[in-house]
């Protein structure tokens, strides 16, 4: 997921008819999720205490993805965004029959 998917995700701009096997954060990133992998109870929590201050285009784009990257690795029990994200994915996905 780019820094742009992560922006329009966080302000809910992506639609059904955009992607209709898109996932939202809130969905993908859900309580269970964060809690089980990280600290924090929420995806907009693990935002805060990185300082990533999410409420514009402009603000995803100013993101810096080595800190990005960094916050990953210490706040989650992932070495990266990719294999978090991975990871979320698969965990929703749930086990195939």
């Amino acid at each position: 997921m780019s820094m742009e998917e992560l922006l329009k995700d966080l302000q809910g701009q992506r639609t059904f008819q955009e992607d209709p096997n898109h996932i939202s954060l809130d969905k993908l990133f859900n309580e269970a999720f964060m809690s089980k992998h990280t600290n924090f109870e929420s995806f907009p929590a693990f935002l805060e205490k990185g300082n990533f201050q999410v409420y514009s285009h402009d603000d995803i784009k100013n993101i810096n993805e080595e800190l990005w990257e960094r916050h990953v690795a210490r706040e989650t029990n992932f070495k990266d965004w990719k294999s978090m994200l991975d990871r979320a994915n698969a965990e929703y996905a749930g086990p195939k029959a």
